[in-house]
């Protein structure tokens, strides 16, 4: 993982430094109702009955912190909503 990613995780206390980047496999595609991919293009595999988005993003690599920052906050906006649609949204506490 990029270090600028996680430090701008880390500020927000999403812990990711042991982590890395795992491949889109079939078995992973075939077990999910919504696949989100970041820029997967073709190489990404298509089943059918799964929901797919290809969210065009900027590349953090090389990127200022804030706008790395941004990237980080449009995700999770993005993640947001989908959570809403699929009629999952958080409940006040």
């Amino acid at each position: 993982m990029h270090p600028a990613v996680i430090a701008s995780l880390d500020e927000i206390g999403v812990p990711i430094a042991a982590e890395f980047p795992k491949p889109l496999t079939d078995e992973v595609v075939q077990a999910a109702d919504f696949v989100v991919t970041m820029g997967c293009g073709d190489a990404c595999p298509v089943y059918p009955g799964r929901r797919y988005m290809d969210w065009e993003l900027a590349d953090p690599v090389g990127s200022e912190p804030a706008e790395v920052r941004r990237i980080r906050d449009e995700i999770f906006e993005r993640v947001e909503g989908l959570i809403e649609e699929m009629g999952l949204a958080r409940r006040a506490r």
